[in-house]
């Protein structure tokens, strides 16, 4: 089970470094199948593919539109999953909704409470509804990877291959926020965006719809870079406001014997100011550290930290030949 790095020792990190981010899963019933295999009908390498998208911090599944339509294009099934307060199931601070911009550096998060372990347990609940005999690819970016560290922990069996998009891998040093408190992080861009005290709200705060030029430029500049201003607006107002502590904070737990048994991908976007590249090569090779026999494959593409949005047919290229 996840262990959480006490809340007082995370407020270190917060209002100098950005964050990015996060997912979900749920427990899995006993079976037969093997790590790495989804289903107890094994997939053959002809077998169709179901790509499941997590997001990251403030995001949710309307964010992996363009590349799950690139891979439907390419006859591949893709599930997007709003993790746990995300998306269509947020819940806001009333002062985001009525432009209080005093109340919303004070209001406590209504989604405090949602927890990493119950983001991974929504996200292996999705694993489980998908049909036997396909090939199952989970795909994570940004803070989602702690999320789906945890959830493929859980049920290593409910996937085939695992995919990181410029995202955290928390293993030799337990939680995302550890990461964030590396040197390696220090050059990333997005420490003016974040709004009140973390530990009194309960959650990491921006304001997505603010109407200041100068906010929005930061938002777009650390998480965006590669987007121009026109094409970064829907994105953005997609977006909302609360990150709970909890993804950072709580240690993932992840084994050689479960997590790393699942054969993986890493998707190195050079040009992030929110992951900077030295983080995510950090992170590439702690994991590899923990699991030497099975290391990650590595894909560099020359973009932001939201390939999603800048270069969506081709990181769907590059999900649709992972474990091919």
């Amino acid at each position: 089970m996840s262990r959480t790095v006490p809340r007082r020792t995370v407020l270190a990190a917060f209002g100098a470094l950005p964050l990015a981010a996060a997912c979900a899963a749920s427990p899995v019933q006993e079976g037969d199948r093997v790590p790495g295999t989804a289903s107890t009908a094994a997939p053959t390498d002809a077998a169709p593919t179901d790509f499941v998208l997590v997001h990251g911090a403030w995001h949710g599944s309307a964010h992996w539109a363009p590349v799950a339509a690139e891979l439907v294009a390419r006859g591949h099934r893709a599930l997007a999953v709003d993790l746990p307060g995300h998306g269509v199931v947020a819940r806001f601070p009333r002062a985001y909704l009525t432009g209080d911009a005093a109340g919303l550096s004070t209001e406590p998060s209504p989604i405090a409470d949602v927890t990493l372990d119950v983001a991974a347990d929504a996200v292996v609940e999705a694993l489980r509804g998908l049909r036997e005999g396909r090939r199952i690819v989970l795909v994570a970016h940004s803070m989602g990877g702690a999320v789906a560290t945890a959830a493929v922990e859980r049920a290593p069996e409910l996937v085939d291959h695992l995919v990181y998009v410029t995202a955290f891998v928390p293993t030799k040093l337990g939680s995302a926020f550890a990461y964030l408190s590396l040197p390696e992080a220090k050059t990333a861009l997005g420490g003016g965006l974040y709004l009140g005290d973390p530990a009194a709200i309960g959650a990491v705060r921006i304001n997505p719809r603010s109407t200041d030029p100068t906010y929005l430029e930061e938002l777009r500049a650390a998480y965006y870079t590669d987007v121009t201003t026109e094409a970064f607006l829907p994105f953005a107002l997609a977006l909302t406001p609360d990150q709970p502590v909890s993804f950072l904070a709580t240690e993932v737990g992840a084994t050689a014997e479960r997590w790393g048994s699942v054969p993986r991908t890493y998707v190195r976007c050079t040009e992030d100011r929110a992951l900077p590249i030295a983080l995510q090569d950090v992170l590439i090779r702690d994991a590899d550290e923990l699991t030497p026999a099975n290391r990650f494959r590595q894909v560099t593409l020359p973009t932001g930290h939201s390939p999603f949005a800048s270069r969506p047919a081709e990181l769907a290229a590059v999900l649709a030949e992972v474990d091919r």
